[in-house]
């Protein structure tokens, strides 16, 4: 099993891992662990359902554990997933910090899956202007910029390494999967919420 920056692809969204993982194709699976034995997963989802998942050989593992506004300096390599505002900005949803060895993960601009209506931007922070819980952005990528506001109800998470030992009961994680043909799934990569951080999609 390798460490993996942050669930995934993803996160994706996370989330790359955890934020990039809600860009991919599958369904996205949160919950909370109830059993790990092997390469088995008993997850109770989000929504009350129970799913088992089997995580494939060499799966990835990354975590990720809560961030503020100003832990986001300008230069920094980010995942926004927003909901767009009428003057054309976005409204910050969930914010993933990405460490250095993912600058480029996904970059860019494009519809977010995970809410209505929403959108994804793996970006750099070109400008920053700090408010009270919170800050103004303004994101560059190829080819474009989006100018996004966060708030205090936006989630921001810092992205970081994981173990699979860390797959306990109680741990809430996320990950894409593929459903099976007998109702299971299977997954590659996996995000592990660390020191109480939130998983909200």
């Amino acid at each position: 099993m390798r460490k993996f920056p942050l669930a995934a692809a993803a996160f994706a969204v996370v989330l790359a891992a955890g934020t990039a993982q809600a860009q991919q194709g599958g369904t996205r699976l949160r919950g909370e662990v109830e059993a790990m034995s092997g390469s088995t997963l008993m997850l109770k989802t989000s929504d009350g359902r129970e799913a088992k998942v089997m995580l494939t050989p060499g799966f990835s593992a990354g975590g990720v554990v809560p961030a503020k506004a100003s832990d986001i300096g300008k230069g920094a390599f980010i995942g926004v997933g927003a909901r767009p505002q009428p003057d054309g900005t976005l409204l910050a949803v969930q914010v993933v910090i990405f460490p250095e060895t993912m600058r480029g993960t996904g970059e860019g601009h494009r519809p977010w899956g995970v809410l209505p209506d929403a959108t994804m931007t793996n970006a750099t922070v070109a400008d920053t202007v700090s408010q009270v819980d919170g800050a103004n952005l303004v994101l560059s990528y190829p080819g474009g910029e989006q100018k996004v506001t966060i708030t205090p109800d936006a989630t921001i998470l810092m992205a970081g390494a994981a173990e699979a030992s860390e797959l306990k009961p109680g741990v809430q994680v996320a990950m894409t999967a593929s459903r099976q043909a007998d109702g299971s799934y299977s997954a590659s990569r996996i995000t592990i919420a660390k020191s109480g951080a939130k998983l909200p999609f």
